[in-house]
């Protein structure tokens, strides 16, 4: 681990003395870990951050108290106001209003993703004007209402439609247009019955989708084991139901010159082997952190 490294960990070191906390301040990397991590921040050192330029981890804290959280959703720098819209509660009273009527589309997107915004404010950001504040709508409200999920599943621009398809069960009468659509007919098949007319579609992703479909046919199987496309055939081999013969078969057939390609490709089988975690820094007695903080100049 290299000096920056070692300072950052020691800057979320629990019981960490505040004096040592407070050297550590001079060091951005290691500022930056302790205004986002630390829940034992007192006033003196969070107005330190703030003062030192790190104002923006420290709006992401979500041990912060109340008071500095709305002070930060006063900050004229949007990407603060966007950091502490994401956790922030609503005091006082109307501060999550006021952030959902923010100028800058970055702040409502991350307002999108806070837990205790409630639904009348997720539904005024699902009719918001810029897409990604939509899509954060869509990422974040799983378990949105009806007439939110048809107007997202219908949106006017693709990318929101194609997030919508992955997360919400489409209305049946919706089903349709989305298989129709080719923003969204490959994730739309998930909710169709497989035919023989998607097994054959000329678009290697909706066909891909029918051969992952948990009611495909076995005769539908047995047709996209010989499909042209690698990943097509990848998931029929993924397949519990797939016989242990076609299996191998199918294996025999998905290298490819791509490493990457090659990973994600186990990794759908569960083929793939994950590196080791990375090993927990020890707690450093104060002597050896006044070492440390020595070697940096702190």
């Amino acid at each position: 681990m290299n000096l920056d490294a070692e300072l950052s960990a020691l800057a979320v070191q629990e019981d960490l003395p505040a004096d040592l906390v407070r050297r550590l301040l001079q060091h951005p990397q290691a500022r930056r870990s302790a205004a986002l991590l630390r829940r034992d921040l007192t006033p003196a050192l969070m107005e330190e951050i703030i003062r030192l330029g790190s104002a923006r981890s420290l709006a992401a804290n979500g041990f912060v108290p109340a008071k500095f959280r709305a002070r930060f959703a006063d900050s004229p720098e949007p990407l603060v106001r966007a950091a502490v819209a994401a956790s922030v509660t609503d005091e006082p009273p109307g501060l999550l209003a006021r952030l959902a009527a923010d100028q800058d589309p970055s702040v409502r997107a991350f307002l999108a993703m806070n837990e205790h915004l409630p639904p009348q404010l997720l539904a005024v950001l699902a009719e918001d004007p810029e897409p990604s504040v939509r899509s954060s709508v869509v990422d974040h409200w799983r378990h949105a209402p009806e007439p939110v999920r048809r107007a997202l599943l219908t949106d006017s621009d693709p990318s929101i439609r194609r997030a919508a398809a992955s997360v919400y069960s489409p209305p049946a009468d919706l089903l349709p247009a989305l298989l129709t659509d080719p923003q969204t007919r490959a994730i739309a098949v998930r909710y169709a019955h497989p035919s023989p007319e998607l097994a054959a579609d000329p678009d290697s992703g909706v066909r891909k989708a029918v051969a992952a479909h948990p009611d495909l046919p076995a005769e539908l199987r047995d047709l996209l084991a010989g499909d042209q496309d690698t990943f097509v055939r990848n998931e029929i081999a993924a397949r519990a139901d797939t016989p242990s013969t076609l299996r191998d078969s199918i294996r025999a057939t998905l290298t490819t010159d791509n490493p990457v390609a090659d990973w994600f490709l186990s990794f759908r089988r569960n083929a793939h082997t994950c590196p080791p975690p990375t090993p927990i820094p020890p707690k450093l007695p104060r002597e050896q952190a006044e070492e440390l903080l020595a070697r940096a100049g702190l």
